[in-house]
């Protein structure tokens, strides 16, 4: 299907912004309300505003097309991250911008945030979930400081947090940890919580002690031999999300 979007999006006013690049995280189908497939036209044009250049899922089909296409529109760098497996063009349509093939999911995620300053989660289903609840996790774990938010459009993330709250009551969420992530119902309204956002969150481990452990892994990397005699490369990590 093709995707058309409004070329307002090359007439918006630019605002500065603290972040160069922004990640989105969304459903690669459109959903059942026009909200969700305006919210995600109306976040692209606000990155554009704010002269931010956008990391993606790669493809164009959902909302994953339409906020891809309303900032390469726009003028903005479009970089889209996708598994090798997953670029036939008849299961993610034509990515736009920069395409990053990568050789898996956990790649995909990884280089995501590496080349990241700030995350967006739109409505979506299974896999935005996924990479939502990964980096909230590698903040509280203390990987990475950015900040992480949710665009709320029609409430469509309230369940999530219902689920937040439930698990801060029950004692597996410390209360200041379910503040890693700002809420918003607007794009606008997000990316100024965004830019004002500071990690207020007990970090489990300091950020500097995971890259140091990181370095020293990569340089000390073991080669282990089976009995088969077979000798295998323990795997090093592709990219370092927290950098």
């Amino acid at each position: 299907m093709e995707i058309k979007v409004d070329q307002e999006a090359a007439e918006v006013v630019q605002v500065p912004s603290r972040f160069k690049r922004i990640c989105v995280f969304c459903g690669s189908s459109h959903g059942k309300k026009k909200s969700y497939q305006d919210a995600a036209i109306e976040l692209g044009k606000e990155l554009v505003a704010r002269e931010i250049d956008l990391v993606y899922g790669g493809g164009s089909v959902g909302l994953m097309g339409l906020v891809s296409q309303a900032v390469y529109s726009g003028g903005r760098h479009v970089i889209g991250v996708i598994p090798k497996t997953l670029m036939p063009r008849e299961i993610s349509g034509e990515t736009v911008g920069e395409v990053k093939a990568v050789s898996g999911m956990q790649q995909r995620k990884a280089e995501m945030a590496r080349q990241s300053d700030a995350f967006i989660a739109l409505p979506g289903g299974y896999g935005t979930l996924e990479e939502l609840l990964e980096v909230i996790a590698w903040a509280q774990l203390g990987i990475h400081d950015k900040p992480v938010g949710l665009l709320n459009v029609d409430g469509y993330y309230n369940p999530f947090l219902s689920f937040i709250a439930k698990a801060v009551e029950e004692g597996f969420i410390k209360p200041t940890a379910q503040h890693i992530h700002v809420l918003a119902p607007s794009p606008k309204e997000l990316i100024e919580k965004l830019e004002e956002y500071s990690p207020q969150h007990e970090k489990v481990v300091p950020k500097m002690k995971w890259e140091m452990e990181q370095l020293s892994y990569s340089q000390n990397c073991e080669i282990a031999v089976p009995k088969e005699g077979k000798v295998i490369m323990e795997a090093q990590l592709e990219s370092r999300p927290w950098m």
